[in-house]
C-alpha cells in the first residue's frame, strides 16, 4: 500500500514529567503489533539517551508511528519541561491534535500548562487522557474538574472545551471511556484518536511543501531534517528548492527519504501530504525552512524559536589538574563541540569572546544549560563554566528582565519559611489555595535570577517535602537588587591530598564538600564557610608526630559526612569570582584567581 492511500493522523503527547507518557507510547506500540512476539523491547523505549532515562525526562522530541486498522498514527513526543519551549512549539506545528496526559492523583502541573497553552493557541484538537487510574489514591473526577478549569483559564474556545476523555492505565495497558467499563486494552484510545484528530487537508497532487520542524544528525548521512509534508508528494532522488530563512532560494536534491514505523526510520521511495518524514542529503538545511517544488517555491511561515534567558561562559580548563581526566581538552575541541550543538539545539546561542579559550553560551534556563554540560562531560569533554547570569532586555530605555511563573506545593508547616525566602528574592504571590492532603499550592511570579541557587535551599527548608516547578512567563521591568549567597567559601591553601586531620580542623568552620584522599589544589573550593566571608583552610595538614602519648589522642577523628554537590547544585552555589571545573570524572569548584595572595590583592582593589 503506498502511503498516499494511507489515512494518517498526527498527534503530539503532552504530559508532565513522570505522568506516564513514555509508558503509554510503549503500550500503544506493543498493541498495534509493531513488535513481533520474539522482539525484546526496552522499557520506556522513547527515552533514547542515558540522561533522559536517569532523570526520567524527555529532552528532545521523538517520532514514532503505530498502525491501527490501516490508519497510520504518527505520535510525536513533546518535551515536558519549559526550558525546551523552542522544541515544543516546532513539534506542535507538525500535528493536528494533542493527547493531554494527566496523572489521576497529581492532577494538572505547571509544565503541562505551558505546552497546552501553545497547543490551544495553535487551535489543535485536544483529547484528555487521565492516566494511572489503577493507583489506590486515584481521584479521576476531581482531576477532570481541574483539567476543565485549566482549559478555561488558558482561554480554550468552545470547540476545544468539548474535549473527549479517556481513562487509562498505561502500565497495565488498557483504556476505558467510562470508569465503569471493563478494562481490556488500548482500543478505546485508538478509536478516540481516529475519530477526533482531523486528517491533514493538503492534497498529494499539489506542488510540494515540507516544513522542517526538527533536525537530527547521523554520522553516515549527515544532517537529517524532520517535518510534515503540508501538501504534495516527495520522492527519493528528486530535485527541489529550499526556501531559506533570509528569503533566498537554494536548489537541492533529496538523496534519501525516511518514514517512521514503530521506533525505526525506514527508508522509503515516496511520501505524500500529511505524513511526518525525514530527509537526508541537504547539508545546511535548518529548522523553520521549507522544501518546495521547483516550479512553485512558496515558503510556509517561519517558526519562531524562544529566545534564550540565561547565559554562562564556557572556557578551556586551566586548573592545575587540566588535561588529566578528559579526552577533549583544547579550545578547538570545545569550540567545535559547541558549534556542533547549534545544529540540533535551536534555542541555544554560542558567541565567541575576545579570548580564543572562552565562549558565551546562552540557553533557555539553568536546566537547558546544565543538560548540555552533563552531556558534554559524558562524551569526554573537560572545561570550566561560570555562574549562570540572566539576559536583560531594554524596552523604551528601561531595563527588563526574564520572569518565571513558579508553582510550589508544600506542607502547611513550611509555608512561612518559603514565603519569607521568596519575598527576599523579589517573588510576587499570585495565587494560593490548598491542594491535597495538608499541602498548600503557592503560585508566584519571580525574576529568573531570583531562582538561581534557590532549589537546594528550598529542599533544605521543606525537609525534602516540597515540590517546585517553574515556567518562563515573560519579560517585566527590573525588580531591583536581590541579596546574594550569605555564606563564604572554604578555599584550599595548597596543592596536595586532603587528609582526615586537616579536614577535621576545617569542618569546625563550616560544611565540607570533599572526603579524605581527594586531590586538591590551591584555590579549589573544599566547603562552605559558616560565615559570610571566604576562608582559606589547609586540608592537607598532617598531625605533628611527637614521642609523647597524650591520653585520648589515639582515638579516631570523627568526620561529619561531606555534602557532595551535583552539577546543578554546584552551578547554584558558585559566585561571580568562582568557576565549576567539569571533567568526565569530577565536578570541582574553584576560585577564578587560584593564588591566595593575588586573590587578596584583587579583593582589596575591588
Amino acid at each position: 500500500m503506498s502511503n498516499s492511500e494511507l489515512n494518517i493522523r498526527n498527534v503530539a503527547i503532552i504530559a508532565h514529567v513522570d505522568h506516564g507518557k513514555t509508558t503509554l507510547v510503549d503500550g500503544m506500540l506493543k498493541q498495534s503489533g509493531i513488535f513481533r512476539e520474539n522482539e525484546q523491547v526496552s522499557e520506556r523505549v522513547m527515552d533514547s539517551n542515558d540522561l533522559e532515562r536517569e532523570r526520567g525526562i524527555t529532552i528532545l522530541s521523538k517520532n514514532t508511528a503505530v498502525f491501527y486498522k490501516d490508519i497510520k498514527i504518527n505520535i510525536v513526543d513533546t518535551p515536558g519541561h519549559a526550558d525546551f519551549g523552542g522544541e515544543v512549539e516546532r513539534v506542535l506545528n507538525m500535528v493536528d491534535g494533542v493527547l493531554l496526559l494527566v496523572d489521576s492523583f497529581e492532577g494538572t502541573m505547571p509544565q503541562t500548562r505551558f505546552v497546552l497553552r501553545k497547543a490551544l493557541q495553535l487551535n489543535l484538537k485536544p483529547i484528555v487522557v487521565i492516566n494511572k487510574i489503577d493507583r489506590p489514591d486515584a481521584r479521576p473526577q476531581e482531576v477532570l474538574d481541574e483539567v476543565l478549569d485549566l482549559f478555561i483559564e488558558l482561554g480554550a474556545n468552545e470547540d476545544q472545551l468539548e474535549f473527549p476523555v479517556v481513562y487509562a492505565s498505561s502500565r497495565e495497558g488498557y483504556a476505558v471511556l467510562n470508569l465503569s467499563d471493563e478494562p481490556k486494552n488500548l482500543v478505546p484510545l485508538f478509536e478516540t484518536i481516529i475519530s477526533h484528530i482531523p486528517a491533514l487537508k493538503g492534497s498529494p497532487d499539489e506542488p510540494l511543501q515540507f516544513l522542517v520542524s526538527s533536525i537530527d544528525y547521523d554520522d553516515y548521512v549527515g544532517r537529517i531534517a524532520i517535518g510534515r509534508i503540508e501538501r504534495g508528494t516527495i520522492k527519493s532522488g528528486q530535485q527541489a528548492v529550499l526556501c531559506k530563512k533570509d528569503g533566498s532560494l537554494q536548489n537541492i536534491k533529496i538523496s534519501k527519504l525516511y518514514s517512521f514505523t514503530g521506533l525505526k526510520r525506514i527508508e522509503s521511495q515516496t511520501s505524500s501530504a500529511g505524513d511526518i518524514i525525514a530527509i537526508a542529503g541537504v547539508s545546511n538545511i535548518t529548522i523553520g525552512e521549507t522544501v518546495c517544488d521547483v516550479s512553485s517555491p512558496e515558503p510556509l511561515p517561519f517558526i519562531d524559536v524562544d529566545e534564550p534567558t540565561m547565559s554562562m561562559t564556557f572556557s578551556v580548563n586551566n586548573s592545575p589538574f587540566a588535561g588529566r581526566e578528559g579526552t577533549y581538552v583544547t579550545s578547538r575541541h570545545l569550540r567545535d563541540r559547541l558549534f556542533k550543538e547549534l545544529e540540533t539545539n535551536v534555542s541555544l546561542r554560542v558567541e565567541e569572546t575576545d579570548s580564543p579559550d572562552s565562549f558565551v553560551v546562552s540557553g533557555r534556563g539553568e536546566l537547558h544549560l546544565s543538560i548540555l554540560i552533563e552531556t558534554m562531560r559524558r562524551q569526554g569533554y573537560e572545561f570550566q563554566v561560570s555562574k549562570p547570569s540572566v539576559i536583560y532586555k531594554e524596552v523604551n530605555g528601561e531595563k527588563y528582565e526574564p520572569i518565571e511563573y513558579l508553582i510550589i506545593d508544600v506542607p502547611e508547616d513550611f509555608m512561612g519559611v518559603v514565603m519569607e525566602k521568596l519575598g527576599s528574592r523579589k517573588a510576587e504571590m499570585v495565587n494560593m489555595h490548598s491542594s491535597q492532603q495538608g499541602y498548600m499550592r503557592l503560585e508566584f511570579k519571580i525574576p529568573a535570577r531570583g531562582l538561581i541557587g534557590y532549589r537546594s535551599e528550598f529542599l533544605t527548608d521543606t525537609k525534602g517535602n516540597g515540590i517546585m516547578n517553574h515556567v518562563f512567563y515573560g519579560y517585566e521591568p527590573y525588580k531591583g537588587e536581590i541579596p546574594r549567597r550569605t555564606r563564604g567559601s572554604m578555599v584550599a591553601w595548597e596543592d596536595g591530598e586532603a587528609v582526615t586531620y586537616g579536614l577535621y580542623n576545617a569542618q569546625e568552620r563550616g560544611t565540607l564538600f570533599i572526603t579524605p584522599g581527594t586531590s586538591v589544589y590551591e584555590g579549589m573550593i573544599v566547603g562552605e564557610n559558616a560565615r559570610s566571608e571566604d576562608i582559606v583552610v589547609n586540608v592537607c595538614k598532617k598531625k605533628h608526630v611527637t614521642n609523647m602519648r597524650a591520653s585520648g589522642s589515639d582515638e579516631a577523628l570523627r568526620l561529619t559526612p561531606p555534602v557532595i554537590l551535583s552539577l546543578e547544585q554546584a552551578l547554584e552555589f558558585i559566585e561571580d569570582d568562582e568557576l565549576v571545573e567539569v571533567t568526565p570524572k569530577n565536578i570541582r569548584l574553584r576560585k577564578k584567581i587560584l593564588n591566595t595572595e593575588q586573590r587578596a590583592k584583587a579583593r582589596n582593589r575591588g
